[in-house]
């Protein structure tokens, strides 16, 4: 049976053949139905123009390989394909060829300045800047390299450069920027040309705080720089950037007002038609002025861009209480609305969004100071279509204000917007609650992945707290592949880091009071690229990140002191336990000292693990004795001899459990009947926080509570993971009773319906219910072991492993266990199911029946 090798990737990005790596590692995927294949070898062909070269890689890797050519060249491009050798003797033919271009710029050769607007105007003015050029016969290449301090949107001849949105991101703008690359080769021709950018000041120009203390952090005004690279077939070469004169800007196009939080304003009466191409008549337009703030040379974008990736219609037409008009998507979302209108000139229709309604009217409280709001003032000549270019919101329902004639639904749609990442896992069962709980999941992942893992998108916060990635990271890499967005974002966390001598609350770091270390949200420097390494098998994030990870321990450990135990100082601990007040959401039953040691255990022995896999084997040694001697102190602190820990509370057995604290079976086994006693008393409902919640299901598995788990899982009265399903959530909420059962916001002053911390139960669903967990790096070797549970008839879970898509579902069938699994090639998995010992199968498609054993159980 012959193979087939396909999904050939350079490095991160799929959406784009430019790699920011001049020697970007290699993955493929094989596909045969040849039972056990593994690779024995395979042969990468590189191609640029008419020299070819062949370079041979020997056994099983093919998942993030080293470059084994040349490094690559400025904006060199070639074709690269593979083909594999399977240990049986089978080969592949060779891949569909993958484009690779070099994305990035010799050093040295960026020379664009940063251009604003022409005269001093009000904070985050949005601007337009153009130039006029001239393009001789013979272009062979155009290749334009831009970025800003804001975000833009390039034209060319009245053409957008591409699809994408929110350029360039969010980035530690003080000390790294990232820029676009654009082959624009076909939006040129030989004569006169014009290149324009609209710009908007988005977070560069911010004000960031809390309870409306806020303050701008970069700077007053965005700003534009480029450089559009021609390379003529004579070998001739021209670069037309920013600051090299001819440039001209206004302050006075349509879009009058834009923020993240406040929204944004479109004047479509001041719209300048042509602006963006050859001979428009820009005498009114002023010499666009050099941004003199300190610049810093960008590097290229190695994480996916931000685009719109969905549509949603009105689902209905709701008619307030007060008698305003509230349009309801059917799904809580973050993006814009899309208007199609008609109307006199000057009429302004107005857009506000928030998640929820309270008692029928729009509940904005949760926005706090953001005010959310789109307005557009239409030009009067006929239908018009709009949508915001630089705000986005979080919502489900839009208030629509003063429009015009007769209202029909059809002219308004949802457009989704989030980094546009592939998506990589699915679960599904005979539970539909579960499998709403599981969308809400996958919907708020969308939402919170908008340039950077954001903690809500909707208020006046949206920021990229540490702590809820930290927690989940895991689900994040199943659902998507997001191993070059949270790369990404790692390196700015490192870069914030060495900037205070510590990991801060948020990354970027826009508070200044956010620089104290806390437990659960600074180890996110340690466990996010150690998931990266399990998930995606990239050693490489963490032979990068090891410094930091390394530095955020030896912080820690340095607080702690002879006693190994970090005491005292400010944590947010188990934040939002949901005993805690709505006003205070740190006050947790499980005391801040035990949250903090146990992370500082944990995160020791990721360094440790870290450095053995990098082969920095005295470092191995000297951070597993220091983890051994902190769980040593924590033992001997928190936990009695009984069995009992100091706070006798669902998420410090959870801790003592999970994180490898606790490993003398007896101790396990009192430490698991505690925490099942603690559950039950609670009727099984959740009694734990951001710290605990990851954590409790797979503790009460571990030591043989199966069946308070499922109750646990599948209990739908406040609060639990079901109880916002039942108060129709589509998205997962901040708090437990983010929305009271009588339909009332919740008080606290920090309440959000859309925000993923607590979905990191989708990660258990998929590993314990469904049955498909990592046991090596990248799912080289994986687990099938479903956790068949009472009240289900079937669970069934899909993974595109870096290897190819691994699947288990398993179904009742009378007072039997049907367990189906799909391994894909050059993996094998180890297969645990009731009444079974394990075994090792490898590549293929596998059926089982087995006892049924939940009516032993349940």
């Amino acid at each position: 049976m012959q193979p087939t090798v396909h999904s050939v990737k350079a490095e991160y990005r799929t959406d784009s053949p430019y790699t920011g790596a001049s020697r970007p590692r290699l993955s493929w995927k094989t596909e045969t139905a040849a039972p056990g294949w593994t690779q024995a070898g395979a042969e990468i062909e590189w191609r640029r123009g008419e020299a070819t070269a062949v370079a041979r890689v020997d056994g099983p890797e093919s998942v993030l390989t080293a470059w084994p050519f040349e490094s690559l060249l400025p904006r060199e491009r070639g074709r690269l394909r593979v083909r594999a050798e399977g240990a049986d003797g089978s080969a592949s033919d060779w891949s569909e060829p993958l484009e690779i271009r070099a994305g990035f710029l010799a050093e040295g050769e960026w020379r664009a300045r940063f251009l604003t607007v022409p005269e001093p105007a009000d904070i985050g003015q949005p601007v337009l800047l153009r130039r006029e050029f001239a393009v001789r016969r013979g272009l062979r290449a155009a290749t334009l390299y831009s970025t800003a301090r804001g975000l833009f949107q390039v034209e060319i001849g009245g053409v957008a450069v591409d699809d994408e949105r929110f350029k360039p991101g969010w980035t530690a703008y003080q000390s790294r920027l990232v820029h676009e690359t654009n082959d624009v080769t076909a939006l040129l021709t030989a004569g006169p040309n014009a290149i324009g950018a609209a710009l908007a000041g988005g977070w560069y120009t911010e004000s960031f705080g809390f309870h409306g203390e806020t303050r701008p952090f970069y700077g007053k005004y965005p700003s534009f720089a480029a450089q559009l690279v021609l390379e003529y077939d004579d070998g001739a070469e021209e670069v037309v950037a920013t600051g090299d004169g001819g440039w001209r800007a206004t302050a006075d196009g349509p879009i009058t007002a834009s923020g993240i939080y406040a929204g944004e304003e479109y004047d479509a009466r001041r719209a300048m038609p042509g602006w963006s191409s050859p001979g428009f008549d820009d005498r009114a337009w002023l010499d666009a002025r050099t941004d003199t703030a300190e610049a810093i040379v960008p590097v290229p974008r190695t994480a996916p861009p931000v685009r719109a990736t969905g549509e949603l219609p009105v689902a209905e037409v709701i008619t307030t209480p007060s008698g305003r008009t509230v349009l309801d998507f059917g799904q809580n979302l973050v993006g814009h609305l899309r208007i199609r209108v008609s109307g006199g000139e000057g009429d302004t229709v107005v857009l506000r969004h928030a998640e929820v309604l309270e008692h029928g009217e729009l509940g904005v409280r949760p926005l706090r100071h953001a005010k959310a709001t789109d307005r557009y003032t239409l030009a009067g000549d006929g239908v018009e279509t709009w949508e915001p270019a630089f705000t986005f919101h979080g919502f489900r329902y839009a208030e629509i204000q003063g429009w015009p004639g007769e209202f029909d639904p059809a002219d308004v749609t949802a457009v989704v917007v989030h980094s546009d990442m592939d998506r990589t896992g699915w679960f599904d069962s005979s539970h539909p609650q579960l499998n709403r709980l599981h969308e809400n999941v996958v919907w708020g992942m969308r939402g919170n992945f908008l340039s950077i893992p954001t903690d809500c998108p909707q208020r006046d916060e949206r920021l990229g707290w540490t702590g809820d990635i930290q927690v989940f990271s895991p689900t994040a890499s199943y659902l998507y592949d997001a191993a070059g967005f949270l790369a990404s974002w790692l390196e700015d966390l490192a870069l914030e880091q060495k900037a205070i001598d510590g990991v801060p609350f948020i990354v970027p770091n826009v508070l200044y009071w956010a620089e104290t270390p806390a437990a659960a949200w600074a180890d996110a420097a340690a466990v996010v690229p150690s998931v990266l390494y399990e998930r995606y098998a990239d050693s490489g994030v963490l032979e990068r990140q090891y410094p930091s990870m390394k530095a955020w321990v030896d912080q820690v450990a340095a607080l702690a002191g002879e006693r190994r135990l970090w005491e005292g100082g400010f944590q947010f601990g188990d934040w939002l336990d949901p005993n805690a007040p709505p006003d205070e959401p740190g006050q947790a039953k499980t005391d801040h000292d035990i949250v903090a040691s146990a992370y500082l255990h944990r995160s020791s022995r990721l360094v440790a693990d870290a450095a053995g896999v990098l082969g920095l084997d005295e470092d191995a040694q000297r951070y597993e004795a220091y983890a051994e001697e902190v769980r040593a102190a924590w033992l001997r602190e928190y936990v009695t001899p009984a069995g009992r820990i100091v706070s006798d509370a669902q998420t410090a057995y959870a801790l003592a459990i999970m994180f490898g604290l606790a490993r003398d079976p007896d101790l396990l086994a009192r430490l698991g009947k505690r925490l099942a006693v603690l559950v039950e008393r609670a009727d099984h409902r959740i009694g734990t926080g951001f710290v605990g919640t990851p954590l409790i299901q797979d503790a009460l598995v571990r030591t043989g509570h199966a069946g308070t788990a499922r109750a646990l899982l599948l209990q739908t009265g406040v609060p639990s993971w079901l109880y916002p399903v039942t108060m129709g959530a589509t998205t997962i909420w901040e708090r437990w009773d983010s929305m009271l059962e009588d339909g009332t916001i919740n008080p606290g002053q920090m309440t959000s319906f859309n925000h993923y911390a607590f979905g990191a139960i989708a990660d258990w669903m998929h590993r314990a219910v469904a049955g498909l967990a990592p046991l090596e790096p990248g799912y080289r070797r994986f687990a099938v072991a479903p956790l068949p549970l009472a009240g289900l008839d079937w669970a069934a879970t899909e993974h595109e492993t870096p290897y190819g898509r691994a699947t288990v579902r398993w179904e009742a069938d009378g007072e039997a266990l049907v367990v189906r699994a799909t391994v894909p090639p050059n993996t094998s998995a180890v297969v645990s199911l009731p009444g079974r010992g394990a075994e090792e199968v490898g590549s293929g498609e596998y059926e089982w029946t087995v006892p049924d054993p939940r009516p032993a159980t349940a």
